[in-house]
């Protein structure tokens, strides 16, 4: 494990966090991570977040120092799943960060376990799966995962088109970071950008 990653802003700005070994866990970069709080902006105090394929956990973490009232992060991998662990012991974050170590898309089939609705949605599927991935939200029962004036974001490769709409969000706009792009959807009565 590496410690080479930092929260960038707020109540934890500065911390270092661990970040995987492991070439098939890919971690959301500082600048991009820079950048999805920057377009998210104010949406993001007091919200409820969902942070799928959550890996290390350093999206997640980056919320709550930065006002986020609740993170529930989904993720399968082990080693991604302790580094998530051992990041939040260094930010001495508790109950406000619920993990769930299961693939989304079981995560995605047991409403129960959801703790929703959420005001954000912030997913980071593996390039490859990013199209599967908003076809997941696309099933009639992941409605309820979102609040009715919520933001999804997905991170994914700029060569994958994903579809103008997922479930009940309509895309918004497209931010592109050289090979990763943010494209942000949101419910019909959300602010717009």
């Amino acid at each position: 494990m590496l410690v080479s990653m930092r929260v960038i802003a707020g109540t934890n700005r500065g911390r270092r966090l661990y970040t995987p070994r492991a070439h098939h866990l890919r971690p959301t970069s500082d600048r991009v991570r820079e950048a999805l709080f920057s377009i998210l902006g104010n949406r993001l105090t007091k919200s409820r977040m969902l942070d799928l394929y959550a890996g290390t956990g350093a999206v997640g973490i980056e919320a709550l120092s930065r006002g986020a009232a609740h993170v529930t992060s989904v993720e399968s991998d082990r080693e991604a799943l302790e580094l998530l662990r051992r990041n939040m012991q260094i930010c001495q974050i508790g109950d406000e960060l619920s993990t769930r170590a299961q693939a989304v898309q079981q995560f995605l089939r047991t409403p129960d376990q959801w703790n929703a609705p959420y005001d954000i949605v912030f997913a980071d599927p593996p390039y490859s799966d990013a199209e599967e991935f908003a076809s997941l939200l696309s099933d009639p029962q992941s409605e309820d995962l979102l609040s009715a004036d919520s933001w999804l974001v997905i991170e994914h490769a700029t060569k994958t088109t994903l579809p103008m709409s997922v479930g009940r969000t309509q895309f918004l706009r497209r931010y592109r970071y050289g090979d990763t792009t943010l494209s942000v959807y949101s419910s019909p009565n959300a602010a717009r950008l």
